[in-house]
């Protein structure tokens, strides 16, 4: 198609990539050349990993203590950025800097490995990209419910029930996405991502904050051990058992953000090479949130102890500054806005590539219809774009009214996608590419690692899914939970 077949009909009209005119605006894929560079790559992983995770961390630190709770954080900071630079060679394939661009993951699994593994991979990223999805719009939900009960407090008094229901804010929240979700592609992210992890950094300061005033206050005593949580205390021997199983998936779940490497790599300018650019974006975006997920875990858990609530922003003893409370969970609410979207993204484009080529033909599916606003210019709207997104972020908002239990479903969502999409894959597409000889010294202990991790991730999906099951048992789905 040459530019003047291109313009020929304003109302019905083809994305520009349709066509290669060989000059400037172009990639070597002819794309519209891409734009990111190592800080918007570093602001699109901060805020990918600086999510939602990081409010669990005080508890997953009194499960295991002050021994194992650091040990367990620094252990998945190092393994999740390790796995990072092989999946950052990836992204080219068979070479890192000259071969053929891979744009998902599941490309690149396809590219490298080929065959059922790819299959098995698409699958697991993207039930993980939905699982994510569903658990940020519980979190949004609780902060902005905080936001609510901490006026009410303040306003009556500690005394009063002021119980209120998630749901009208996932509505409000799954409006909000409903309207994003109409921004064409991940390219054009970059503004939403620095403000969410501007945000990011807001809420986690003020939590640490918070959690050194309390400490440095003094007050009520608070009971911390090396080993966490004590049996026959605050919990029996099988809960304590379950709780770190469950909370190992809480922090694998915080440092989650393999399944969108690929598409954050894909935003990057071609020079200097992608790979490397990504690796010193991974290097900051993990050094900093192990940094916030170190300070936030222990200090919290030194403010709470054994005591420390699932939501440590949200806990019954934080309703006062209410100011302060009121804005560290808006910038939770507004970080989610954004994050949300980095991780939809994947799927919303998969699906619309998958419906292009198989309905080539179609205008609902393929053409763009201009659309004029006055002061902002023209829009071009697609009705695949419209109807199969605004359907998707309903249908993420009913589960997740459905079912809004934080914790376990942040564990679960954590120990399914840890070892498949964070270890195996990364690593059995680096021996691939690297023909590596089976059984030797580094083979040998890249397979080891991948072991170990699958065993981490079983028995943390077995704490989360038995946390989930004693939920349900007294959950009545869209009441409002006291």
């Amino acid at each position: 198609m040459n530019p003047d077949q291109f313009q020929k009909n304003s109302m019905f009209i083809e994305t520009p990539e349709a066509f290669v005119d060989g000059g400037k605006n172009f990639d070597d894929d002819g794309r519209v050349k891409r734009t990111g560079t190592w800080v918007t790559a570093s602001a699109h992983i901060i805020t990918a990993v600086i999510g939602s995770g990081v409010l669990s961390l005080a508890w997953a630190i009194a499960q295991m203590g002050w021994v194992a709770g650091p040990a367990v954080l620094f252990a998945f900071s190092f393994i999740t950025y390790f796995t990072s630079t092989l999946l950052a060679d990836c992204y080219r394939s068979p070479d890192p800097v000259h071969g053929k661009r891979n744009y998902t993951y599941s490309d690149v699994v396809r590219s490298v490995l080929g065959g059922r593994k790819f299959q098995l991979c698409g699958l697991a990223q993207y039930i993980n990209l939905v699982g994510v999805t569903i658990g940020y719009t519980i979190t949004a939900s609780i902060s902005m419910v905080a936001v609510k009960r901490s006026n009410c407090f303040h306003k009556h008094g500690h005394h009063v029930n002021c119980y209120t229901s998630n749901n009208p804010f996932m509505i409000l929240f799954a409006c909000i996405q409903i309207v994003l979700s109409q921004i064409p592609n991940f390219h054009k992210l970059w503004w939403l991502s620095i403000v969410a992890a501007v945000m990011s950094f807001a809420y986690s300061s003020i939590g640490l904050g918070l959690s050194v005033a309390k400490v440095a206050g003094g007050g009520e005593h608070v009971r911390t051990s090396l080993t966490g949580v004590q049996v026959g205390v605050d919990v029996t021997g099988s809960e304590k058992v379950w709780r770190m199983f469950q909370a190992i998936g809480d922090i694998a779940f915080a440092y989650a953000y393999s399944n969108v490497l690929i598409e954050i790599q894909d935003t990057l300018k071609s020079s200097p090479p992608e790979n490397k650019v990504m690796k010193r974006a991974s290097l900051i975006g993990i050094l900093t949130t192990t940094l916030f997920y170190v300070l936030c875990g222990c200090i919290g858990y030194a403010a709470f102890g054994n005591d420390a609530p699932g939501n440590f922003l949200t806990g019954f003893g934080f309703y006062e500054p209410f100011w302060l409370i009121d804005f560290a969970n808006i910038c939770i609410a507004v970080h989610l806005v954004g994050a949300y979207q980095v991780f939809c993204q994947p799927i919303f484009g998969f699906v619309e590539n998958w419906s292009k080529e198989k309905w080539s033909n179609s205008q609902f599916v393929n053409a763009e219809h201009a659309v004029n606003f006055p002061l902002c210019g023209t829009y071009y709207v697609n009705f695949l774009r419209l109807v199969w997104r605004t359907t998707y972020v309903i249908i993420t908002a009913l589960i997740a009214m459905m079912f809004p239990f934080f914790n376990d479903f942040l564990g679960l969502i954590g120990s399914l996608s840890f070892w498949p999409l964070t270890v195996y894959f990364p690593v059995e597409m680096y021996i691939k590419q690297s023909k590596m000889q089976r059984f030797s010294f580094t083979w040998t202990w890249l397979k080891i690692l991948s072991w170990a991790c699958l065993i981490v991730s079983i028995i943390s999906a077995a704490g989360s899914i038995q946390g989930l099951a004693q939920d349900l048992k007294k959950y009545q789905p869209f009441k409002a939970q006291q």
